[in-house]
């Protein structure tokens, strides 16, 4: 068995940062993720005028309930959606006149049924290109609260930019969402509130968050649990064992329910409060599998898919296609190109037996999409990448982890 540290996860430190910058006091985020998206987010605080101290290990923020501590901030968010949809909500809370913009991957992705339900709480703000996407610019006035609808079909994020900002209004937050995706990271966003002293009630689809402070605190972070899902894959697809400590039955992150999918196909499974464990079988067998909850891992899946012995159809994923690349898309081209069966429709991928040749994969500058298929090339020796480098947004190390990994297995 081998026992693997896995960086820290990317959605529980972006939503720390957030609620440490707007909370009262200094909190200290304990082995944070250090990745382009995190640094991104550090960065677009620190130019919001919150004190951020990422001098160690561990990251001390400064917070501050009032809102931005300058008058004034032009905001550059990189690839991040999180810092791009996180971070106008924050600052629309505050006073002042603030402009978020983003690379042209991030400007591609929507923000507009975030940026619709800020308009909807009164806040002053206009899109200077497309509508619906970055840039964008917030003269901010305080956000007064009340009832709101919000559209949730695309993105979980906008719910939680809108959760996280609630406590900040002069009234709360009463939100009814529909078309709710990837709902396991909604009850990341509201565990982490309650762990900094606001509690937000769940009626349904109907959201209910009073004002109030958030208290800064010692928060630690949890390893990421998607970037997990490929040392999982991993021990499946090559009949190894793998632990990864610190993703237990306490766990926040749904993506680690993406092992359950992998108990479903024959691998073995074991979940201590300690961490989780992934045993091959030397078998993958054909599976369905409804992944609207953990689709981040979705390209770990469709990677491995073709070493399984019978299809492998994962559904209700149509959010993938307005990721960082349409993901249905690139993972159905990358394993024709290998010469896979692959056939898709408007939210679901279906994936057919066969032995992958090695080619080089193209990544669309997408994080997912190299970490997904350099997993799979543990079968397919000479698998090479077109964009190697993009794998920096959430795991930088990742290729000496990897081939680290196939050092320890003798792969």
């Amino acid at each position: 068995m081998t026992v693997l540290a896995v960086p820290g996860s990317k959605s529980v430190t972006a939503r720390a940062l957030f609620l440490a910058a707007a909370a009262d006091g200094v909190s200290v985020l304990r082995r944070p993720l250090v990745s382009d998206d995190t640094d991104g987010f550090a960065e677009a605080l620190t130019a919001l005028g919150y004190g951020v101290d990422r001098s160690g290990p561990d990251w001390r923020i400064t917070g501050r309930p009032a809102g931005p501590a300058v008058p004034s901030a032009d905001v550059y968010t990189r690839d991040g959606a999180t810092a791009a949809r996180f971070l106008p909500a924050l600052a629309a809370a505050g006073h002042g006149s603030f402009r978020f913009d983003a690379s042209a991957q991030m400007r591609r992705r929507p923000v507009g049924p975030l940026t619709a339900a800020l308009r909807d709480l009164g806040v002053d703000l206009v899109h200077e290109g497309e509508e619906g996407r970055l840039p964008l610019r917030i003269e901010a006035r305080g956000i007064k609260g009340g009832a709101i609808e919000l559209d949730s079909g695309l993105s979980s994020q906008f719910l939680t930019a809108l959760l996280l900002v609630a406590p900040l209004t002069a009234e709360g937050l009463r939100i009814r969402v529909t078309g709710l995706v990837s709902a396991p990271y909604v009850e990341i966003t509201l565990a982490m509130m309650r762990s900094f002293g606001i509690d937000a009630v769940r009626d349904g689809d109907t959201f209910t968050v009073p004002p109030g402070t958030y208290r800064a605190r010692d928060y630690p972070v949890e390893p990421d649990a998607s970037t997990a899902s490929y040392v999982f894959a991993a021990a499946a697809l090559t009949g190894r064992s793998a632990t990864v400590p610190g993703l237990g039955t306490g766990a926040l992150q749904g993506d680690l329910r993406f092992v359950d999918v992998l108990a479903r196909m024959g691998a073995k499974v074991e979940t201590t409060t300690e961490g989780t464990t992934v045993t091959g079988t030397g078998r993958l067998s054909g599976v369905t599998a409804n992944m609207r909850d953990i689709s981040d891992t979705m390209p770990t899946l469709a990677a491995i898919a073709p070493f399984a012995d019978g299809p492998v159809r994962i559904e209700d994923v149509y959010n993938t296609r307005v990721k960082e690349c349409d993901r249905l898309d690139a993972c159905a081209a990358n394993l024709r190109v290998q010469g896979i069966n692959v056939a898709t429709g408007r939210d679901w991928i279906e994936i057919r037996p066969g032995t992958p040749r090695p080619v080089e994969i193209a990544c669309h500058s997408d994080h997912r999409i190299a970490m997904s298929f350099s997993v799979a090339g543990l079968r397919t020796p000479g698998t090479t990448l077109d964009d190697p480098g993009c794998v920096k947004k959430t795991f930088p190390g990742f290729h000496d982890f990897l081939a680290e990994l196939r050092r320890a297995w003798g792969l």
